[in-house]
Formats: structure tokens, C-alpha cells, sequence
């Protein structure tokens, strides 16, 4: 057995969706990492499938959004059909403030470009390697690996991510509880070919449900458009025939007619059950084992439920698939942490799943990235499960009520209700990282996500900018400060650098109001913009000369009056656990 010392910071278990992202963000922040999985190649499934809006904005300021967006396809909206009769259109129209709306991705596609943007951060996905064991002392992480070829490392590092999927060997080796419960309805998964004249609007999804007498759902159709002519993710209720008793712990076998059938482990991201080897845990959630459906069986529902006729061809791969909802105790236990589905699984409505898994490792990996370069205290870690667990719990809630009663009886207004679903109103004001509010009670106080606004300029650029635009390839905290004196700016600049010292990565830029003199900007020594439409100051209601930090992962750590910015930053620091320095007055 080889022995490996520390020559990596942190190991990543598991690269799906989340621990790559994990992985990007960490490599990003300069900080070492393994990223093993062991699958020996990504499977080639469409299953998670949703891209919202939130996480296109995290790709934005990690700069892969545009390979993204030339890869998806934009959602625009669903109509829903019951019994033969439209029912209801529903738009997926957000203010004009939010930068990206709804878009499909099939699941394998969002992995090739995660794992070809860590890659070039130089960091490869080590296939057919499992996590063993592990044990953690107040040091490190001793991790246990194996290979394909059955040897095995010992390998010590500082951390360990897991993102292992809903069979977490990362959470049971914690001893992490798991708690839920299951839907007792089996489904099946389709990626299909329709040749069909639906009527359907560009970038609509298509729900059909069939009910009896007394208002019961006893059958049901979604499609999600996904790139490609005539493409769909189909999902329906399971024939008798494929619904037979099976034990829902066997790891699976999904069908695909043009791909080699790949053991899958039947949690939300499709990761390999561990060893290949029935789990014991009696947790049934994804894809699941037995007898796989063929087009006839999915024909068979399109031709009782579709608005009109279709013939179905080119399937890809099916699967029968079961729907659990459990929330992991906490996120994790000294030096290792869980994301994704090892901390959370839960119906598959609004497409929530992988996205707060991936939200789960922005959170993570830039704590643990001030951590590991020594600008932060380790008291800082224990804030990824104060601010992520509350999201967890209220998505599994929310998506357990939408899969019982139906999203359309959400009692939210409809603009509530898309933003939400865009993950756009997930805020840590209760979190231990907020600092005090300050200004306008409407006005984005610390803990909510920091929005993007647009019309920023400057002497040079013929074109205006968004925030998102002037935040790009930022990794650290940005401190913006927004004022009209420019005396008044350049002193704030120096002090907010000189709080931050050596022991924060704080990058600083300034915003003149819209009436400014253009000529001001390069007297307040940082880059500068002018808020010529005027959008940052109607979003952000600045209360006359005001400061903001924006964290790596896009909230806002604080907001406060510009002459106070020594003490906000002291503040910020305090609560990163960095050990301060003598105050600098502004």
C-alpha cells in the first residue's frame, strides 16, 4: 500500500455536478485539491437536467457561464394540461434586473463542462477510485483509497469534502443521521426523440395529468425540452409490469439502448454505489435497478396523455426511478463536510437538487480556502452548516409540498414564487457571517445575495457594464463604495485596504452616482465606474455615501455608511475569525 503525506489540501470525494464544483472553486482560490470519483467515465444520463438562474450567476463570476449558455437551451415556461384540456400557461418571466433566466442541460453535459474548466485550473477527476475509510484527528484526514486495479493509498490531507450521493460513505463513516421519509410511487425517466406538433412555444415544458372522478392524479406526463431537435426528458408513472417488488437499495442498471449499461447508485446525482455492491441503508432515491423501460412503455403514456399525436424514437437511455426526501443532521463533523445529495435529497420538482448542491460548494470552498492559506480561523467552517442547512431544510419542505399539492397551489405571488425557484431569495441574515443592517429596510442588507443592476460605465468602455460584468475573476471579497465626494472615496479606498491588510483578499472599487463628474473617477485611486443609468442606486438604495462587501460566493457580507468603513471591515474580519491588527482610522 502506498503512503501519500499532505501534498494536497483537500480531497473531494465524488465528481459529479457538486464536488466539481467544489473542486472549481477551490482551485480558483489557489488551493490544492484531489478530486476522486469511481465511476471509470461519466455516465451518459440526462437526469438532473434544470439550470436556475442563481447558478448561471456563479458561473458567471467563475467566467464558464458562456460556454454554458452556448450549450443549453433557455426554459420559457410549461403548459399543463389535465384531462385532454389546457389548464394552465405558466411564463418564466423574472424582472428585468436578473441577469439569466431558466435553462436545461442534460446532467452529463453540465459535468463535460465543469470537469474541462477544473481541468484547465489543473486538476483532473482520478476515475475508478473509491473512498475506502477515513479517520480525522485534530490534525488531518487519513483517507483510505482504492483503485481499479484494486490497490490502495493512504492518503493524509488537512480536509474531505464529500460528495458521494445519497449512499454517502463520507456521511455514514460520520455517523451523520439521515432523516425522511419516501414517496411509495415508482416513475420512469426517458431521453427521447418526439416527432410531434405540439403547439408548444419555444422552450416550453409540457405537463399532462390524467384525473378520476374525485380529483386524484392517477396519471401524469412531464417533458423537459433538452438540446437537440425534438428532444425531451420524459418522466411519467411506471406500468405494472416495471413496478414489480424489487429491493430499492440494489444499485442500478438504467437502460440505454446506444450506451453500455453502467452500475449506478440510486441517488440524485447517479453516482456509483460504493464497491458496486447492494447498499443496507433501505434508502430508495433515483434511478433504480430491474427491468428497464423501452420506447413502447414510454409511447404508451405519450399516446394516452400528449395533447396531440407523437411518435417517440431515438431513446437514449431510461430508467425507472423512486423519490426520497431526507436532510443530513449537520454538514459536518470536524475536518470533513457533506454536499449535495450526501446532505440532502428530496423530490425533483423546480429542478432545486443539484443546484443547492452546487450553491452548497461556493459556500464551502471559499471558507475553506481562507482557511487553508491561513487568513481565516477554523472557527469560520462551522458557518457552512449555519447558513447551509436552513437553505436544505426549507428546499426539501418546499419541494415535498409542490410534489403533494402542486407548485400551482403555492400561496406565494407568482413573481415570489419564480424567484424563489431561481434560488435567487436564498439569504444568511440569521447567519453568523452578517453583519449589522444599515439603510433602507428594502434595500439588500447582509446575508442576501448581492443583484446584479446594469448601466455602469466608464471613460473608456463605449458599451455599459452589470456588477456581474465589474465582479468577474474576482475570487476574494469585493468592497464597493459608492459615493459622490471623491475625497471622501479615495479616503475610504485607503482605509478599506489598509483594515484588510495581508490578511484578506480584498479587491476594491468605487461608483460614482449618475450626476458625477466623469473627469472624478481617476482621483479615487481604485477602479472606477459611474452609475450612469442610475440602476445600482434604485436596486441597492444607497443611504448617501455607503459601503458593501460582496463574498466570493455573491452575498453580501456587509452595508454600511462610508465614513464607517475601518469599523465594517473590522467587523467582517472579526467574523472570519482573522486575528486583527490595529484598527486604522478612516
Amino acid at each position: 500500500m502506498a503512503h501519500t503525506g499532505t501534498t494536497t489540501d483537500v480531497l473531494i470525494v465524488g465528481a459529479g455536478p457538486v464536488g466539481l464544483s467544489a473542486a472549481a472553486e477551490l482551485r480558483r482560490h489557489g488551493v490544492r485539491c484531489r478530486l476522486v470519483d469511481r465511476l471509470p467515465a461519466r455516465l451518459p444520463y440526462a437526469k438532473a437536467v434544470g439550470i436556475q438562474p442563481r447558478t448561471l450567476e456563479l458561473w458567471d463570476r467563475m467566467g464558464l457561464v458562456r460556454a454554458v449558455l452556448e450549450a443549453a437551451v433557455p426554459l420559457r415556461g410549461q403548459l399543463t394540461y389535465v384531462n385532454g384540456a389546457e389548464t394552465a400557461r405558466l411564463a418564466l418571466e423574472l424582472p428585468r434586473d436578473v441577469p439569466y433566466g431558466f435553462a436545461a442541460l442534460p446532467q452529463y453535459e453540465t459535468e463535460r463542462l465543469l470537469e474541462e474548466y477544473v481541468a484547465g485550473l489543473g486538476t483532473t477527476i482520478e476515475r475508478g477510485t473509491e473512498l475506502v475509510s477515513f479517520v480525522q484527528d485534530p490534525d488531518g484526514v487519513t483517507a483510505l483509497l482504492r483503485t481499479a486495479s484494486g490497490a490502495t493509498e493512504e492518503l493524509r490531507v488537512p480536509y474531505l469534502i464529500g460528495c458521494d450521493g445519497a449512499h454517502s460513505v463520507v456521511r455514514k463513516t460520520l455517523g451523520l443521521s439521515y432523516e425522511g421519509g419516501a414517496f411509495p410511487e415508482a416513475y420512469m425517466l426517458g431521453d427521447v426523440v418526439a416527432e410531434a406538433d405540439w403547439g408548444l412555444p419555444r422552450g416550453y415544458a409540457l405537463r399532462s395529468e390524467h384525473r378520476a372522478a374525485d380529483g386524484s392524479l392517477d396519471d401524469v406526463l412531464v417533458c423537459i425540452p433538452l438540446p437537440g431537435a425534438g428532444r425531451y426528458r420524459m418522466s411519467m408513472k411506471v406500468p405494472p409490469e416495471l413496478a414489480e417488488p424489487t429491493d430499492p437499495a440494489v444499485p442500478t442498471e438504467p437502460s440505454a439502448p446506444t450506451e453500455p449499461a453502467v452500475p449506478t447508485d440510486p441517488a440524485g446525482d447517479a453516482r456509483p454505489a460504493a464497491g458496486g455492491t447492494p447498499t443496507s441503508d433501505g434508502l430508495a432515491h433515483g434511478l433504480q435497478g430491474g427491468r428497464g423501460p423501452g420506447l413502447p412503455h414510454l409511447q404508451a403514456v405519450v399516446d394516452r396523455l400528449a395533447p396531440g399525436p407523437a411518435r417517440l424514437s431515438d431513446l437514449r437511455w431510461s430508467s425507472v426511478f423512486r423519490i426520497s426526501h431526507r436532510i443530513v443532521g449537520r454538514y459536518g463533523e470536524g475536518r470533513v463536510f457533506v454536499a449535495g445529495d450526501a446532505a440532502h435529497i428530496h423530490p425533483p420538482t423546480g429542478a432545486q437538487g443539484m443546484n443547492t448542491g452546487i450553491q452548497d460548494a461556493a459556500n464551502l470552498a471559499w471558507k475553506l480556502a481562507l482557511v487553508v492559506r491561513g487568513e481565516a480561523g477554523p472557527g469560520l467552517l462551522g458557518s457552512y452548516d449555519a447558513e447551509r442547512r436552513p437553505v436544505g431544510e426549507e428546499v426539501v419542505g418546499r419541494t415535498v409540498r409542490h410534489a403533494t399539492r402542486g407548485i400551482e397551489n403555492d400561496p406565494a405571488d407568482l413573481t415570489t414564487l419564480l424567484l424563489r425557484e431561481a434560488q435567487l431569495l436564498v439569504d444568511y441574515r440569521e447567519g453568523p457571517l452578517a453583519g449589522a443592517p444599515y439603510g433602507p429596510v428594502d434595500a439588500p442588507q447582509p446575508g442576501d445575495l448581492a443583484p446584479d443592476c446594469g448601466g455602469l460605465t466608464t471613460p473608456i468602455a463605449v458599451h455599459p457594464l452589470r456588477l456581474l460584468d465589474v465582479l468577474r475573476d474576482r475570487p476574494g471579497h469585493v468592497a464597493v463604495l459608492y459615493g459622490a465626494d471623491v475625497t471622501g472615496l479615495a479616503r475610504a479606498v485607503a482605509a478599506a485596504r489598509a483594515a484588510a491588510g495581508e490578511r484578506l483578499p480584498l479587491d476594491v472599487i468605487t461608483l460614482l452616482p449618475r450626476d458625477a463628474d466623469p473627469g472624478a473617477a481617476p482621483a479615487v485611486g481604485a477602479p472606477a465606474y459611474r452609475d450612469t443609468a442610475g440602476e445600482f442606486a434604485r436596486i441597492y438604495l444607497p443611504d448617501g455615501a455607503t459601503g458593501f462587501v460582496v463574498r466570493p460566493d455573491g452575498q453580501l457580507a456587509a452595508r454600511f455608511p462610508l465614513g464607517a468603513v475601518t469599523a465594517a471591515l473590522t467587523d467582517c474580519l472579526r467574523a472570519l475569525s482573522v486575528p486583527l491588527r490595529d484598527p486604522v482610522v478612516a
